[in-house]
């Protein structure tokens, strides 16, 4: 089972790729939602205010059958632009990112084949300074306990080196602990068959 993803930490630097005097501003953005993606887009548009396209692809999710995407060509050919981006964010397996490519017109056209290498170019130059990191997929778990079982549950989360998220120590007792994806299985089976202990998934 995968259960790692790679994703960027941080914005790229804007980085120039030209081509027949048309200039390519290419950027990578970390993000997880739409909203997110649509912000960025809107500061280049703002700062790049007399560029002719504005051209992105992004991806959310972390793993297969969970992957979301969009690819726009922004006014350039079908085809020419957004699934060139988006086939390095395939091709560099990243994730949870926004690539844009901001294009000023050089006066000269460079037909559908120099579009596709110079979109997929300026793209590949984003990911290249970009910092790439690789990431767990975890599940999340709330365990419920009152205070008499505290010592188990706890000897119990260190013996098997969890990562607990928060803890609400009130009547009753609640940690919440991250499991990679792969332990997950075992370890809701040790804390479930524990006495007056209960333990549930969250959504992330």
């Amino acid at each position: 089972m995968k259960d790692t993803y790679k994703t960027i930490t941080k914005a790229s630097p804007e980085v120039l790729f030209k081509d027949r005097n048309s200039k390519f501003f290419s950027y990578a953005f970390p993000v997880k939602t739409e909203e997110e993606a649509n912000i960025h887009l809107e500061e280049l548009k703002t700062k790049h205010h007399k560029a002719r396209h504005w051209c992105y692809a992004w991806q959310f999710g972390k793993s297969e059958g969970d992957f979301q995407y969009r690819a726009n060509d922004d006014g350039e050919p079908s085809n020419s632009a957004g699934m060139p981006i988006y086939g390095q964010i395939q091709s560099f397996e990243v994730t949870n990112i926004l690539i844009v490519v901001v294009r000023y017109f050089g006066g000269v056209k460079l037909g559908v084949g120099g579009l596709i290498n110079a979109y997929k170019t300026a793209a590949q130059m984003a990911l290249e300074e970009a910092n790439i990191v690789k990431r767990t997929i975890d599940e999340l778990f709330e365990i419920s306990f009152d205070y008499p079982e505290m010592n188990i549950v706890m000897r119990l989360i260190k013996e098997n080196n969890l990562n607990i998220i928060e803890q609400k120590l009130e009547l009753d007792c609640k940690i919440y602990i991250s499991v990679r994806k792969k332990d997950a299985e075992a370890i809701f089976e040790k804390f479930d068959s524990t006495y007056k202990v209960e333990i549930k998934r969250l959504e992330d």
